[in-house]
């Protein structure tokens, strides 16, 4: 694939005020959500949830691709189409996670190193012929007490240029993921710190493994307090610390940043990405790659019912609608508001 195909993909995946899906959760993390449900963790039942998402209507106005599991990517919908061609079919783009997980990194208790490389060309070919045209790679970083350690930024931001490059050489836009986890009750200096020196080391490998930045977007974290830190940070200095740190470490070449939420609750993840939009323009696109921050209300209203299908899309598109408002800097607390009272 050419160079400006790539840049055509990439910025495909953030325009017009969309983002992107995150229904690339592993077996384990998908059976902790089913559990939550009582609802068994099948084949089958991970298929109907993902038909009940993939094929809510309206979708595409708000959801530019989907990112899928290895399994999800080979299933398909309940009359035969595969989720490749029904997402593309909508016009969303399929994507594929592609990593092995986080495991832990040799001499550096509490951190860990992820997982993936071996064999990733040959994976990637594949991924491509079965529909998808991008990939991510998620490498996740703690903050405590000597956290994150240079060696763990290091070892991590290494791994993830050189899973860009494999993606960018099979023609797939990769996403690259450096997650500074929210878990401890640090305070909102301590993360922009983390993640100012996780993105200057990143961008560093990605330059010396020659990574074309406007084939690629980025999904970190949002700058903010710990979970458990006694003062909780305001969506303002959320964005306005968010929006300083990228000034500081992403090159403007990159098309796009793509949030995680992170752990954030539905709401505070379209609140704080609104604020941020409503800095004003900035050199790259910002807008949203969640996971439970849209699935979440969906997968408590289905339920595991097909009699709930419906019930479970329409949160699926108040999220979605709400997150895509967000990034046009237009979302309000009203929209929940109405959404509940309709």
């Amino acid at each position: 694939m050419a160079s400006n195909e790539l840049h055509e993909t990439a910025r495909a995946l953030v325009a017009d005020n969309k983002g992107i899906l995150a229904a690339d959760e592993s077996s384990g993390t998908i059976k902790k959500r089913f559990d939550s449900i009582d609802l068994e963790s099948t084949e089958e039942s991970r298929r109907a949830y993902r038909d009940m998402l993939f094929s809510t209507a309206g979708l595409e106005e708000y959801v530019s691709g989907v990112i899928l599991y290895d399994e999800t990517l080979r299933q398909a919908s309940a009359d035969g189409t595969p989720f490749a061609k029904l997402l593309a079919g909508r016009g969303i783009i399929p994507g594929i996670k592609v990593d092995l997980g986080a495991k832990e990194l040799a001499f550096a208790p509490g951190e860990t190193v992820t997982e993936g490389l071996d064999g990733l060309r040959e994976r990637l070919q594949e991924y491509k012929g079965l529909g998808a045209r991008f990939a991510k790679w998620r490498a996740v970083i703690s903050i405590g007490e000597g956290k994150p350690s240079a060696y763990c930024l290091e070892v991590n931001a290494h791994a993830l240029a050189r899973y860009a490059a494999l993606c960018q050489e099979q023609g797939l836009v990769p996403i690259v993921e450096p997650e500074v986890l929210m878990d401890g009750g640090h305070d909102i200096e301590a993360c922009y710190s983390a993640t100012k020196r996780t993105l200057h080391k990143t961008f560093n490998e990605l330059y010396h493994q020659r990574i074309d930045l406007e084939g690629m977007l980025l999904k970190p974290n949002m700058v903010i307090s710990g979970k458990d830190a006694p003062t909780q940070a305001s969506a303002q200095e959320v964005a306005e610390q968010t929006v300083r740190c990228f000034h500081e470490t992403v090159p403007g070449a990159v098309p796009g940043i793509v949030f995680l939420s992170g752990g954030q609750s539905d709401e505070q993840a379209s609140e704080n990405l609104n604020a941020i939009n409503s800095l004003g323009q900035q050199p790259w696109v910002l807008s949203f790659s969640y996971g439970r921050a849209l699935q979440a209300p969906a997968l408590q209203a289905w339920g595991g019912s097909a009699d709930n299908v419906e019930a479970g899309q329409s949160f699926l598109a108040l999220r979605a609608r709400c997150n895509s408002a967000a990034v046009a800097g237009r979302y309000s607390a009203d929209m929940e508001e109405l959404a509940r009272s309709s």
